[in-house]
């Protein structure tokens, strides 16, 4: 059985500090479970301020703050994204760090988005390569936010033999829409069926983590971080609250689920 711990948080704009003890927090608190990976949301660090003050190449010291914790707690660690710049020009992007410290993956996010009003596209480039994470105790795509609403793009990352696909994300909605019960449902209910049927569709773990509540002037995030089974149960959900979920899940079920259903051998 692997250890997850989901950290599902109201970033504050710009305050790292503040955002990174939050982190340390939540971590410390569940540092008597088995801790085998623990991901963080998208803009983990920085909220949507992340254009005030982006890291360097290696990620700053935001990453070198989180290499620490994943040292100190003997974890592995998806630090859901911070904002890096390389000449000249930023990139929305996930570390993965194992247990000693070492950054063993770099995932620059792909699709960005710059639909429905949204304007990521302006400031951010885009990546272009599949990103795993060898883990020491499973695969794991590497994903950010809208690379959701990508289906064959998640369909590619399977077929790369990945028993789980974490995505950080920062899934935002206006405050209208957040403030009005039933518009915000809506809103909760579409992300909760598309990260299920991913998970489904592709026979692995989703562990999706977001932000909650308002994290800028004009938006809020829908939270319900989750981890999610191969088929479709949604094992933990942190609903709107900022904090933790925890699970024990059993990898060998997303190889079961591949032999039941070989979807990976399939075009």
């Amino acid at each position: 059985m692997a250890g997850i711990l989901n950290i599902q948080l109201k970033s504050l704009s710009g305050n790292k500090e503040t955002n990174l003890k939050k982190v340390e927090h939540y971590i410390k608190f569940n540092a008597d479970k088995k801790l085998d990976l623990v991901i963080l949301p998208e803009f983990f660090s920085t909220s949507t301020a992340y254009k005030d003050a982006p890291e360097d190449e290696n990620g700053g010291e935001t990453i070198k703050f989180i290499q620490k914790l994943a040292k100190k707690y003997n974890t592995n660690i998806i630090a859901g994204s911070v904002v890096r710049k390389i000449d000249e020009k930023l990139y929305n992007t996930t570390f993965a760090i194992d247990r000693m410290g070492e950054i063993i993956a770099v995932y620059d996010k792909i699709h960005l988005f710059n639909y429905m009003g949204g304007t990521e596209g302006q400031r951010i480039t885009a990546g272009n390569e599949i990103t795993i994470a060898h883990f020491d105790f499973a695969k794991v795509g590497l994903t950010i936010c809208y690379d959701m609403r990508y289906p064959v793009f998640i369909n590619q990352i399977m077929k790369k033999g990945v028993q789980i696909i974490a995505m950080p994300t920062a899934w935002l909605v206006p405050n209208e829409i957040y403030e009005n019960e039933e518009s915000k449902k809506y809103a909760q209910e579409m992300f909760v069926s598309m990260c299920r049927t991913r998970a489904y569709d592709n026979a692995l773990f989703m562990i999706v983590c977001n932000q909650t509540k308002q994290i800028s002037d004009a938006y809020c995030g829908i939270g319900n971080s989750m981890i999610i089974s191969p088929t479709s149960q949604v094992i933990a959900n942190a609903g709107d609250k900022e904090g933790a979920i925890y699970a024990d899940i059993d990898i060998n079920e997303a190889k079961y689920m591949k032999q039941l259903f070989p979807i990976d051998k399939i075009d």
